[in-house]
């Protein structure tokens, strides 16, 4: 008597592969590139350096976006009402 083969499905292949539950041996989280040496100010005044975390459309990135820490979100955010309220942007 032949044993039969038995053959998986292709999603179930992939999915034995590409599993959420799976640990990830590594996570990279980028480090907040307005904190440490030689990071520019957060002041209103600084145009330039706001105008990278606004959008096209004039909004504020998000932290998990830009990548930027908590308390430097603050700030940023802070300063470019400011200048939003100056019309310097």
């Amino acid at each position: 008597m032949k044993k039969k083969k038995f053959k998986r499905s292709p999603s179930q292949n992939n999915f034995a592969k590409l599993s959420i539950f799976q640990n990830q041996k590594f996570k990279f989280k980028k480090k907040c590139p307005l904190s440490g040496k030689g990071a520019p100010k957060i002041d209103y005044k600084n145009i330039k350096l706001l105008k990278k975390y606004t959008s096209e459309n004039g909004k504020i990135l998000p932290s998990r976006i830009t990548s930027v820490s908590l308390k430097k979100q603050r700030e940023l955010s802070l300063s470019i009402k400011r200048a939003r309220n100056l019309a310097l942007i």
